[in-house]
């Protein structure tokens, strides 16, 4: 077994000979098996265990026996207590979300902490065809039926050659023990439910069913890299476009030979789902502009013959400005306040960052706020207001631009300048100005 981990490691490519491993430990067989194999190897090896108190004593049985396994091994031990519940229920996600979401987290903090080349977990050839299955019954795509990947990332998974049975078989022959979480025992969540109950139906059809899953998922990461290959390279082409998010042309979609696989894999990264895609596919030939499909994380907007994604931010909150100076609105924007006497050295500055006012009328405080419906303003070389809506829209601004657009309005709530956009006419500088009012954000 450990000439076959061996191979597979060096086939993937998913350790260096002299690099340093972090082994994710919970005190079980196929844990313990990829920790002892691992050091066996020569790798550079410390184990880590979450103890997520949620088995009351049977959590700290856990611990403690990976601790007593790492001092007999000599091998560095890193543990860490989580309130998994506590967790769940301010994030409102399950249980099982929740421990995924805290381990892997703190997996990558200590792995570049400790400068480990990856993470190992011990998924194994079982593992991966109860995974292929469990996408199945969910319904899902290409990508769900390749199963776990080797490597994703900093996560390795050495042990996806071999099975079960050949690891309790490993750890047999070492006399080697092991810790058993009794929720696995229990057909009580739907992964359960299929190793307990599904998969030995399956093996009585066909023994070798979990062989030949594991096969199926191999072949078809082959042929979705095929796919992903043949993938008109929207996402990079149009990413420069916005600071943030990207841009996906209608037309690039429609003219490939399947618009919904195309647009599954560019959006599947950003939590939408394969019935969001597929709502959003039916109408890539007839789309209303400005219908919004949502993620926790992204937002997707249909905007004149594009896709528009952007990730989900706080809209920021009116921000007082009470007289010239620098402030800190957040980490990521700065607003500086300058009075320039207008003299015979005087230039005007033409940058989209900068707006230069007539002081004289200007009233302090000054608001520097996102925009709202119903803004109006004068822009600078007309007569007449304007929307500011309507004249962003002239500018082919979305409906997320604009959401996040920044505007700078004095003590009477008249906007002065719609920032990186254009200051405002009633305001600007003359050849009577004295004193100049310089603002700029960064």
């Amino acid at each position: 077994m450990k000439q076959r981990i061996a191979h597979f490691i060096t086939e993937n490519n998913l350790l260096t000979p002299q690099g340093k491993c972090l082994v994710a430990l919970s005190g079980g067989a196929d844990s313990v098996a990829l920790l002892l194999v691992l050091s066996e190897l020569g790798y550079r090896v410390e184990a880590v265990h979450c103890n997520f108190l949620l088995r009351g004593q049977e959590s700290f049985r856990d611990e403690n026996f990976c601790l007593s396994l790492c001092q007999l091994q000599n091998i560095p031990f890193h543990r860490i207590h989580f309130d998994t519940k506590t967790y769940a229920s301010v994030h409102k996600v399950s249980i099982e979300m929740a421990a995924r979401t805290l381990r892997y987290q703190y997996f990558e903090q200590l792995r570049s902490d400790i400068g480990a080349d990856a993470v190992c977990v011990a998924h194994h050839r079982d593992d991966q065809a109860e995974t292929v299955l469990l996408n199945l019954v969910r319904g899902t795509g290409l990508h769900g039926l390749t199963g776990m990947k080797p490597k994703n990332g900093s996560v390795v998974r050495p042990l996806l050659c071999v099975s079960k049975h050949d690891i309790l078989q490993f750890l047999s022959e070492r006399n080697q023990p092991f810790v058993t979480d009794s929720t696995n025992l229990t057909a009580d969540v739907t992964r359960n439910k299929l190793r307990l109950l599904v998969v030995p139906l399956l093996k009585n059809i066909n023994p070798s069913v979990i062989e030949h899953l594991t096969k199926m998922a191999h072949f078809l990461r082959e042929a979705e890299k095929m796919a992903d290959s043949a993938l008109p390279p929207v996402r990079w082409q149009n990413a420069e476009k916005r600071s943030e998010g990207f841009e996906i042309p209608v037309s690039t979609l429609l003219s490939s030979v399947s618009p919904i696989y195309v647009l599954y894999h560019y959006l599947k990264d950003y939590g939408f789902q394969s019935a969001q895609v597929e709502q959003i596919a039916r109408q890539l030939g007839n789309m209303e502009t400005g219908k919004v499909f949502l993620t926790a994380t992204h937002q997707l907007l249909i905007d004149r013959g594009r896709l528009v994604v952007v990730p989900i931010k706080e809209r920021i909150k009116p921000f007082r400005i009470p007289e010239p100076g620098t402030y800190v609105v957040d980490p990521s924007l700065k607003i500086r306040v300058q009075q320039i006497e207008r003299n015979a050295d005087f230039i005007i500055e033409k940058r989209a960052d900068v707006c230069l006012l007539d002081a004289a009328k200007v009233r302090f405080p000054l608001l520097l706020r996102a925009m709202e419906p119903g803004d109006r303003f004068v822009p600078l070389g007309m007569k007449g207001s304007k929307l500011l809506s309507d004249y962003l829209t002239d500018r082919k601004m979305s409906l997320f631009d604009k959401q996040n657009q920044l505007l700078v309005a004095d003590a009477t709530d008249t906007i002065l300048w719609v920032a990186n956009q254009r200051p405002s006419e009633l305001h600007k500088v003359t050849d009577a100005t004295h004193l100049v009012l310089r603002l700029q954000v960064f």
